[in-house]
């Protein structure tokens, strides 16, 4: 049986056992994108004299399949003792990760209808968080609870949702499911789903762009700066040739490394990617001033005007200055040029840092683990990433006391907003990109029907009428991206309380419980309930659907993996 491995490890086997050394470039732009440096093979793996029984040269190459751009997964290092000879690191030895941080995530309550029968948080497409714990679980280690963000697990996946109809002239269209919970089945779950519109990418605005990236010494490692080097590529062969494309870099200073220019000149921009490489300090402040700089001036009205960020996070800089930082950002979105993120890394990685400046920045934040990565968040979903259908989008559900006694909205805890927020155009909210999909579950308490508290517009008269077969009411606001100064277009739909067997739901319902499910068990949240891996895997098993990436199999696999690092 063939065993995928990580790239650094294969690389570092091929080597020892075809006796060719590995010579790292003088420069790091002339390093393939899921190339290997010297010294992380030295850091990372042990080579000592092989013996006898150990894996010779042709049975390396006969039973390592390294496949270059693919996503691999790492077994416990109990099952790599095929590998004579090669010391690999346990997944409590490889790699310290105390240098990662994460915002605290204090995980939802159950909420009493009864008491709170209104809840509001604002929308989120941030994909990060899924390829994050990905990278980890690949190399051997549960994530810590604050790197799990649910919401963002959820919707790292495409679902199937029905689009906005023809001639609408809403940007986005609300598809809600319920049935009981898989891990509870006392408790009920329901799925509110949000399609936007796609557009036709030969008609969308005009693109200025500006990469910001980050060239400083925690940037020289083949999954950094190299793998963001041929990221960017990929990006620049779906931009029009009238486009736009800056580079901006920051280290110790910063530099405009390439003014605005067309894309029909690719080969100048790429030659330009190619001769960055890796030192110094991080003046990430500082970058991204320059980098706004250089969007306004080439600012193009009613087009698409966004920085792009490529950091594995770490600015050096102290909390003072991170809070000027997010008001900058915070005031030039409002000239209409948005801020993106891509995360690299690991080790020293930054997330809590990526995320805040993608938030600020009216942008969106993926984390790259590899090229494969890469190809899904710059090249199948172009559109999503880079065009905007609407900005500030908030959703605020009231439950039907009659159907629903409690109520936990799982994940979204850095999302929540405060009722009165909704109708607040200043507060600001997420944005959803073309033909993106936007999914949040409920996890319900059902209502037995009876009034336990005497409350004055909680009457047990109003209770019983209820309105009719209401579960609840939804309400969404949102702006039209284009607009500088516009005012919050509301779109409302009654929730119909129609319950299925979960065997008779949607393929989409039941693979997004899965997932839920897996981010639960990870995060070991108090609702947990009978959650188990094997449920996990076997309701997602049912659940593949189209999967044309083979991202769902591919999500069956990991699951298979952290449950044996569980063990």
């Amino acid at each position: 049986m063939k065993k995928k491995l990580p790239l650094w490890i294969a690389a570092a086997l091929m080597a020892t056992a075809c006796g060719v050394p590995h010579q790292q470039s003088k420069n790091n732009a002339e390093l393939p994108a899921n190339s290997v440096a010297k010294d992380d093979v030295e850091e990372e793996v042990e080579i000592t004299s092989l013996p006898a029984n150990s894996v010779a040269k042709d049975d390396v190459q006969e039973e390592v399949e390294i496949i270059a751009n693919e996503a691999a997964y790492m077994e416990p290092a109990s099952d790599f003792n095929m590998f004579k000879g090669v010391t690999v690191p346990s997944s409590r030895q490889q790699r310290n990760r105390n240098n990662e941080t994460y915002q605290e995530i204090k995980e939802n309550p159950f909420v009493a209808v009864a008491q709170q029968p209104v809840t509001t948080f604002s929308a989120d497409v941030d994909r990060a968080s899924y390829a994050n714990l990905r990278r980890m679980i690949g190399y051997g280690q549960l994530p810590p609870k604050d790197a799990v963000r649910i919401e963002e697990m959820l919707n790292y996946f495409d679902y199937d949702y029905p689009a906005p109809e023809e001639g609408s002239n809403s940007p986005l269209r609300i598809s809600p499911e319920l049935a009981p919970a898989p891990w509870n089945p006392d408790h009920l779950l329901l799925r509110i789903g949000l399609q936007a519109k796609k557009i036709d990418l030969t008609k969308a605005p005009s693109s200025n762009i500006v990469f910001l990236i980050d060239v400083s010494g925690s940037m020289d490692s083949a999954n950094k700066l190299p793998l963001l080097q041929a990221s960017f590529k990929l990006l620049l062969g779906q931009l029009r040739p009238d486009d736009k494309v800056a580079i901006v870099t920051y280290a110790n200073g910063t530099n405009v490394a390439l003014p605005s220019t067309r894309v029909k000149d690719k080969e100048k921009i790429i030659k330009v990617l190619d001769n960055l490489y890796a030192s110094g300090g991080t003046s990430g402040g500082a970058g991204i001033q320059l980098a706004y700089e250089q969007a306004r001036k080439s600012f193009i009205k009613d087009g698409n005007n966004r920085i792009i960020l490529a950091t594995d996070g770490d600015f050096n800089i102290g909390i003072d200055n991170t809070k000027e930082l997010e008001k900058f950002i915070e005031k030039q979105r409002e000239s209409g040029i948005y801020m993106s993120v891509l995360g690299f890394g690991m080790d020293n990685y930054r997330d809590d840092m990526a995320e805040t400046i993608a938030d600020k920045g009216n942008g969106n934040y993926a984390y790259i683990d590899d090229i494969t990565e890469a190809k899904k968040v710059l090249v199948n979903e172009f559109g999503g990433t880079l065009f905007a259908v609407a900005k500030d989008v908030k959703l605020q559900l009231e439950f039907n006391p009659k159907y629903v006694k409690e109520y936990k909205l799982i994940g979204y805890e850095n999302r929540m907003l405060a009722n009165e927020d909704f109708t607040n155009d200043k507060k600001d909210a997420g944005e959803i990109g073309a033909g993106h999909t936007v999914t949040a579950l409920y996890e319900l308490v059902p209502s037995d029907g009876n009034v336990t508290q005497n409350l004055r517009y909680q009457s047990q008269e109003l209770n019983e009428k209820g309105r009719g077969n209401e579960l609840g009411f939804l309400k969404i606001r949102y702006k039209d991206p284009k607009a500088k100064d516009a005012k919050s277009v509301e779109i409302t739909e009654p929730l119909v309380f129609h319950k299925k067997e979960l065997k008779d739901t949607s393929v989409d319902y039941r693979f997004a419980a899965s997932v839920a499910e897996f981010g639960i068990l990870l995060r070991d949240n108090s609702n947990k309930a009978k959650a188990t891996y094997d449920q996990v895997v076997a309701l997602a098993q049912g659940a593949i659907g189209k999967d044309e990436e083979g991202y769902r199999k591919e999500f069956i696999r990991l699951v298979k993996s952290a449950k044996l690092l569980k063990q």
